[in-house]
């Protein structure tokens, strides 16, 4: 299995259960894992054959910014779900965190896996 990743992407939004975190946005960030079979793009060259990380990206931007969660859980969830059917990606690893959210902490947040691994 190959594996398209993308790390420490970091996006504004509404997220929290807090009546102070419902008025300003949070950062979130995020490292995803892609399976994803690379060897046709490396046999041609071509983008039309790869993954395209850089819509992946945009595509999880644009959502996540007009997003308000009150939980990452809800929010990893909601991500997982646009990447497997909309890029058809059969499984995917994805780290969802919140910077500074517990005191003393660099960063709190999930892990989750979905799909199934070729």
């Amino acid at each position: 299995m190959d594996i398209v990743y993308i790390r420490e992407l970091e996006v504004r939004t509404i997220i929290g259960i807090y009546d102070w975190e419902r008025e300003q946005q949070q950062i979130v960030s995020m490292d995803l894992e892609m399976a994803s079979n690379i060897a046709s793009a490396a046999a041609t060259d071509s983008i039309e054959q790869a993954l395209d990380y850089k819509a992946v990206a945009k595509r999880i931007i644009r959502f996540v910014e007009g997003s308000e969660f009150f939980l990452v859980e809800t929010l990893a969830e909601r991500i997982a779900e646009i990447v497997l059917t909309e890029f058809s990606v059969p499984w995917l690893r994805l780290r969802l965190g919140k910077p500074g959210a517990v005191t003393g902490s660099r960063d709190v947040g999930v892990v989750i896996e979905r799909g199934k691994r070729p």
